[in-house]
């Protein structure tokens, strides 16, 4: 997705962490927790070949978007990331703890949210005491609002990891085979796989690209998506309603989605129990007010002073 985005750049394949997702979120912790091994070999292969791409393309200072091995002693080295609180049930405590000693190997930790109230991370993205080195950006989105007539009465956006992401597209369409309004369909996926239509006034797409995709969610009256932190982003951007979805056993997304709810921003239901009325409960809802997305570009000083 990120070569199609940007064609024009050069990119590498860093070693993929070979999580495993579960068809029951029950399994999830216990499926995390066999991935540990094969996550440690990724991080510290990664480590190495980021080496390699410094010395060889000259980089000055790097980005990691939650990839535990991308930092270097040689240059400037941020870690961007909600999520210092990594939400687990019982073993939250190990899990954070985990992931800040994590992130102190870098120079910087950039936080895409406000650093006061109102904020969206709220516990994920906010400590009462710590000892990192950390910078709020503010909200960040690749989307900008636009005033346009309305074409979609429902914009569906998949996304995340396998299994849940087929076990949601499949009820998603077996519960709109009766619904009358127009929807646009994005599976999220990048397969040339086609879906026969489901009925006429749906339209599937695997995926759509950044304008198109902006696009859409301006002409959409209701988004239908994971409550994964980057979309509650985009959508608070675009001023949006919404109904979420959280990945069954992802502790973060659910704490997201029920945050929002006690906020009466928008309201959510977990997968097995989704159902096309349930959208009515919308109207008790006020939807994302229009929030300002913009980066400090300060931040980029920690490049230069280094």
């Amino acid at each position: 997705m990120l070569q199609k985005e940007f064609p024009l750049l050069k990119s590498y394949t860093l070693p993929s962490y070979n999580i495993k997702y579960s068809k029951s979120g029950k399994n999830l912790k216990f499926k995390l927790l066999l991935s540990i091994p094969s996550v440690i070999a990724a991080v510290k292969k990664e480590h190495k070949i980021v080496a390699q791409i410094i010395k060889k393309e000259g980089i000055v200072g790097s980005i990691s978007d939650n990839r535990f091995g991308v930092y270097n002693s040689n240059i400037p080295a941020v870690y961007i990331t909600h999520q210092l609180t990594v939400l687990s049930g019982k073993t939250t405590g190990i899990t954070s703890k985990t992931h800040q000693k994590i992130i102190k190997n870098f120079d910087e930790c950039w936080v895409p949210d406000v650093e006061n109230e109102p904020n969206f991370s709220r516990n994920l993205g906010h400590l009462k005491i710590n000892d990192l080195n950390l910078k709020y950006l503010g909200i960040l989105s690749r989307f900008k609002s636009e005033k346009c007539a309305l074409k979609y009465d429902l914009l569906i956006v998949l996304s995340g990891p396998e299994p849940q992401r087929t076990l949601l597209e499949e009820k998603l369409l077996l519960e709109l085979k009766n619904y009358k309004g127009k929807v646009l369909f994005v599976r999220g996926t990048l397969e040339k796989k086609t879906i026969l239509e489901v009925s006429k006034n749906i339209q599937i797409k695997n995926y759509l690209l950044t304008e198109t995709l902006e696009k859409a969610l301006n002409e959409s009256e209701i988004i239908i998506a994971r409550s994964g932190y980057s979309t509650i982003m985009d959508l608070a951007v675009l001023g949006k309603k919404a109904f979420f979805i959280p990945t069954p056993g992802q502790f973060e997304q659910e704490y997201l989605a029920q945050t929002l709810k006690e906020k009466l921003i928008a309201p959510y239901s977990n997968q097995n129990d989704f159902s096309l009325e349930k959208l009515n409960e919308i109207v008790n809802y006020t939807g994302f007010k229009k929030t300002t997305s913009n980066i400090d570009l300060n931040h980029f000083l920690l490049f230069e002073r280094k």
